[in-house]
């Protein structure tokens, strides 16, 4: 009989020390930076924080941009949050944004789901002007009221490395044929279009985004598609690709509408514990319907395009989506 209860005993010492030694290093809470308010990042980030608060540690959110979140994390100010891939393939060679900047300590947690970069315009200047695509946006000799996001976001990121890589212009060059630029939030560039303050506004964002409808419902509209030079040139630079925006969803689009293609993820640090991130992965699959009553794109998470093709995955999240199902 005692031979027994000691067994006991050192089964349930030894099962207590496992457990122990598996939460080894992990933090009292973590910080999630999400992303500006009105997005889709803003309310799945609170989404997410609640989740993992409930399923594996404390979780705090607040807002961020894809740019800023990277370089946070890396510096340790935060331990993980939302970007876009080709932000994370600029951010570890040191171009662009950051240029001069060495980021050594971020990795990709999870892709989430794709991002679509989109250039919406006010019909009535569009129908004026003969403007069919961003391509004749940019060729015509016009002024345009233009905005789009705050730098230090992924969307203004996208915008700009775009007009660089892809039609070899910049805001200056812009600037000169007459363009003036607003940097602002998505509900802000909502309001602007919708009082005839803007031309065009653009951003990245889901493949099903409330944003832009939204603003289809108080502004009549046209999403201009990108050429596929300017697809492809950008894509050669950053690793994005080339997505359709597809009628169906919106109001305004009629017929498939070529746009720069990219994937929204969640970067962490690296030197967060791999049975950590495991874990946060783990919930996060476990969760996903839940989730994805936050935000519908959420439904596109699965276990083949998890983990980056070209890009460092934490250990931990290699682990956890090798073998989900």
């Amino acid at each position: 009989m005692a031979r027994k209860a000691a067994l006991a005993i050192l089964m349930i010492a030894l099962a207590l020390g496992a457990f122990s030694q598996d939460k080894a290093g992990w933090p009292d809470q973590l910080k999630f930076l999400a992303g500006p308010p009105g997005g889709n990042w803003f309310a799945l980030g609170t989404a997410l924080s609640e989740m993992w608060s409930k399923n594996v540690l404390q979780t705090t959110s607040s807002t961020g941009g894809g740019v800023a979140n990277i370089l946070n994390v890396d510096m340790r100010k935060a331990d993980f949050g939302f970007s876009v891939t080709s932000l994370v393939g600029a951010a570890l060679a040191s171009e662009e944004d950051f240029a001069g900047k060495s980021v050594k300590n971020t990795a990709v947690l999870a892709n989430l789901y794709t991002q679509y970069t989109y250039f919406i315009m006010r019909k009535d200047f569009a129908k004026k002007h003969g403007i069919k695509s961003v391509d004749d946006m940019i060729a015509k000799d016009i002024p345009v009221r233009f905005a789009t996001l705050k730098p230090g976001t992924a969307s203004e990121f996208v915008i700009k490395a775009l007009f660089k890589k892809g039609y070899g212009v910049d805001y200056e060059a812009l600037k000169k044929k007459k363009w003036s630029f607003e940097f602002t939030s998505y509900d802000g560039g909502a309001d602007l279009l919708a009082d005839n303050h803007l031309d065009c506004f653009a951003f990245s964002i889901g493949k099903v985004a409330s944003t832009v409808m939204n603003i289809e419902s108080t502004t009549p509209v046209v999403i201009l598609p990108t050429g596929q030079k300017a697809l492809d040139a950008l894509a050669k630079a950053y690793g994005t690709t080339t997505f359709a925006i597809e009628p169906g969803i919106y109001k305004s689009v009629t017929s498939p509408v070529k746009c720069v293609g990219d994937y929204t993820c969640i970067v962490v640090r690296k030197d967060l514990p791999e049975s950590l991130a495991f874990e946060l992965n783990k919930a996060m699959w476990a969760n996903k319907p839940g989730l994805a009553l936050a935000v519908k794109d959420v439904d596109e998470l699965n276990p083949k395009e998890a983990l980056p093709a070209e890009l460092p995955a934490h250990p931990g999240s290699a682990r956890f989506w090798k073998t989900a199902k």
